[in-house]
This record gives C-alpha cells, structure tokens and sequence, in this order.
C-alpha cells in the first residue's frame, strides 16, 4: 500500500515534522556527548567506556545523567 502526498493531513505532516526534529536532536545530543566523553582529560579510560555503556544502553536517561554529573570545569574548558 502506498501512501501518497496529497492523502496526508495537516496534522499528519505536523506530527511527522515533530518527530523527525526530535530524532534529530536525539541523535545530536547523543553525538555530542560521546565526542565530549572523549574529548575529557580529567577522566580515565575505564570511566570513559562506563558512560559510554550506560549512553548506549539508556541513550535519553544516560545523556540526561551525564549532562547533570559533568563538571562545571569541563564547561569553562569547553567554552
């Protein structure tokens, strides 16, 4: 069954847009994160692959846990 333009309502497309921006901002929180666990100096290699697990196991539980436990320093470095 194909689904054609003309058969989608306003709403559909608002929900699909919706989505779409949340799955992106997902995956770009997600690259973010891992390219700033990597980025850290003040951690070690076991710590490093600890969050890692835990991003990848609970990719929006994980990312929230880890912006709240990073230090106020990495930000100052970051900036």
């Amino acid at each position: 069954m194909h689904v054609l333009a003309y058969q989608w309502g306003f709403g559909e497309v608002l929900w699909v847009m919706l989505v779409f921006f949340f799955w992106f901002a997902l995956l770009w929180l997600f690259i973010s994160v891992v390219a700033d666990i990597f980025r850290r100096t003040d951690i070690g290699g076991w710590h490093k692959a600890v969050w890692l697990l835990v991003i990848f196991i609970l990719p929006l539980i994980g990312i929230l846990i880890y912006m709240i436990a990073r230090p106020p320093e990495v930000e100052r470095r970051a900036v």
